[in-house]
């Protein structure tokens, strides 16, 4: 028996389908899993327990406008879910309203208030608001649950530097590395506060033991150098600055430093080669300009040091070490009225000195950069956790089928920004069963009823390609309905040999054929014959749109209610640039059939052509939800 039919057998089935979406989440079919909440809405609107899973399975999809439309629609339904207020909380931070998020994990906690994981969070997010004191409280409550938590000793002292108590800090990690001795990232943490305390000995025995421990961190090589650095040992630090690069071969910091090492030591065309490298890779950080202009002028690159120099006084217009090496390039080209300028600058503002410094204006740091902490190895705080929300590890004892091609985090996987296609008619589809779109109409079922086709006719956008058999098969078709058109010809004989020229992909003679069999159609065929004509007509070179679109208006003259024709027109606007017509058609479309994926899709795509994101979102959101996969990918690169 079907799991969506039987309206009277909905208790059974409503269990049976959600026992089977959330294994579905289990196994990370998020798109699957949302096909079958959608049935369970369907059935039984009132339940709160299908829009919060739906809601889990959209943010792991990274839909999170979409998931916190479930989420509400959850709460709204039972307000009593601590898993509920959770997910929604953790879309809120991942929206950066961290105030909400607060205030959900609050409600959780109050329902929950065991709950080690929303304490944690609302620690995290308290310390993001910077509301220190309120983190550490938290904090402090887990520890007296769980002293011996090196995570959570951990945790207090990240929360510490951030408040910028070092020294607490310090003591934390100390207690974090007294349970737990074979953690990397406690080890690192406590090399990096200590270097930050300028415990230069302390700090270089902790980084080693985090590097010994198997450390993938590049930080913990970075810093470790940087102490080499400090301490003049530069074969040290190259080969941790080496160390570094392998590691992290897209982070600036290691080759600005090992930049400056080299530098020190009076290999400046490898220096400028680092500094180089390390500005390509953050552009933005003029500062990194600065170290590159004192190893140009070793170079005699004057020009360049000028155009290095002039990027960091726009940035950074009282930093005076800009000016005066300007100054002293300028001078070595022999322009002595452009080096007095940058001399005179500085010496105006170290005039004002006092003042600048009231000001507390921006400087930039242009020494050594030290590495932060190697982050945990899992970072409950930026995970969303299914088991969590659900408040169970057990999953149900179900059979599922999974699509590779629609299994796991979708987002990830890219598509093109391009229109769903036309949808027509034809003898062959490829499986669009995860979609929610209402491929039928009724004078296309009484066609197939009366059984004058060949085989039963399907709306689709995604035809199966032919074997050299199917190809054969059809032009033999050809030939016997040509024979009969000879004898007795008909509309139906006319639109069946249309559909056969279709199928091997000659539209002229098809369009032909439709066109004959038209002037002879009855009231039922001829809507039927236009839309066809229609949409083969766009597969056709320089063909009149106004053509196309005649017929597509023929067949809402005679069906006001042929969704299809409507949606089709929508994409020939769209392709025409007419946005606002298309707009309004594919809202026609939905106005027939509130579930029509395609026209979600392709409406959204409209809307974030002309600039409204926020519709776009939202129609791409539910595109997903009715099963367009590929929608999901885009929600993650256009918001």
């Amino acid at each position: 028996m079907s799991l969506f039919l039987a309206p009277a057998k909905a208790q059974l089935n409503t269990e049976r389908i959600t026992a089977i979406g959330r294994n579905a989440l289990y196994f990370e079919d998020y798109v699957l899993s949302i096909q079958y909440f959608n049935q369970v809405i369907r059935l039984k609107p009132y339940l709160s327990e299908p829009y919060f899973y739906r809601a889990i399975a959209k943010i792991q999809l990274e839909d999170y406008q979409g998931a916190l439309r479930d989420c509400n629609a959850a709460i709204e339904r039972n307000p009593f879910s601590p898993g509920c207020y959770y997910a929604r909380g953790y879309i809120y931070r991942q929206l950066n309203e961290l105030e909400k998020a607060e205030e959900d994990y609050t409600q959780a906690l109050i329902f929950s208030p065991e709950n080690h994981t929303y304490l944690l969070l609302r620690a995290d997010t308290r310390a993001q608001r910077k509301q220190y004191e309120a983190a550490l409280d938290d904090i402090d409550q887990l520890l007296r649950r769980e002293p011996h938590s090196a995570s959570t000793w951990s945790e207090k002292g990240h929360v510490c530097i951030l408040k910028g108590d070092t020294l607490v800090a310090l003591e934390a990690f100390e207690q974090a590395a007294k349970y737990d001795k074979t953690n990397p990232a406690i080890w690192s943490a406590l090399g990096v506060t200590n270097l930050m305390l300028n415990k230069e000995d302390e700090a270089y025995v902790q980084l080693t033991q985090a590097i010994n421990l198997g450390s993938k961190w590049a930080g913990d090589y970075i810093n470790r150098g940087v102490i080499h650095y400090r301490r003049h040992n530069y074969r040290g630090a190259l080969s941790d600055y080496n160390s570094a690069v392998k590691i992290a071969p897209r982070d600036a910091d290691c080759y600005y430093n090992r930049g400056i090492m080299r530098q020190e030591v009076g290999d400046y065309n490898k220096a400028l080669e680092d500094f180089n490298t390390a500005i390509s890779l953050a552009p933005e950080r003029t500062e990194l300009r600065y170290q590159r202009g004192l190893v140009l002028m070793q170079l005699k690159q004057w020009n360049e040091v000028v155009v290095d120099m002039d990027s960091m006084i726009a940035r950074y217009p009282y930093f005076l070490p800009s000016y005066y090496l300007a100054a002293q390039a300028k001078t070595q080209q022999g322009n002595q009225v452009a080096a007095y300028k940058y001399r005179q600058k500085a010496h105006d503002l170290e005039a004002k000195k006092e003042a600048i410094q009231a000001q507390q204006a921006a400087q930039p740091k242009t020494d050594m950069l030290i590495a932060n902490a190697q982050p945990q190895k899992k970072d409950r705080r930026k995970e969303f956790s299914t088991s969590t929300a659900q408040n169970q590890t057990d999953i149900p004892d179900e059979e599922q089928k999974y699509d590779s091609q629609t299994r796991g985090q979708v987002q990830r996987k890219y598509q093109d920004v391009v229109n769903e296609p036309n949808i027509g008619l034809s003898y062959y589809s490829q499986d669009l069963s995860l979609r929610r779109t209402n491929y039928y109409h009724p004078l296309v079922e009484a066609l197939n009823k009366q059984e004058a086709l060949p085989a039963a006719l399907q709306f689709t956008n995604q035809e199966l390609a032919l074997t050299a058999e199917m190809v054969d098969f059809h032009f033999a078709e050809i030939n016997r309905l040509s024979a009969l058109i000879d004898e007795a010809p008909s509309a139906i004989l006319y639109f069946t040999r249309a559909m056969e020229f279709a199928i091997i992909k000659d539209f002229a003679s098809a369009v032909d054929d439709c066109t004959k069999a038209v002037v002879i159609a009855d009231a039922n065929l001829e809507p039927i014959i236009c839309f066809c004509r229609a949409n083969w007509r766009c597969h056709m070179e320089e063909i009149d749109r106004e053509l196309i679109l005649r017929d597509y208006n023929q067949v809402l003259t005679l069906q006001p209610n042929f969704s299809f024709a409507y949606y089709n027109k929508a994409n020939i606007l769209c392709s025409q640039r007419d946005y606002t017509e298309a707009i309004r058609f594919y809202s026609l479309a939905l106005d027939k059939d509130a579930d029509f994926a395609e026209s979600y899709f392709n409406r959204g795509l409209t809307y974030i052509y002309i600039g409204e994101n926020e519709k776009g979102l939202a129609d791409l959101s539910k595109a997903g939800e009715l099963g367009i996969y590929q929608a999901y990918n885009l929600i993650t690169r256009f918001k």
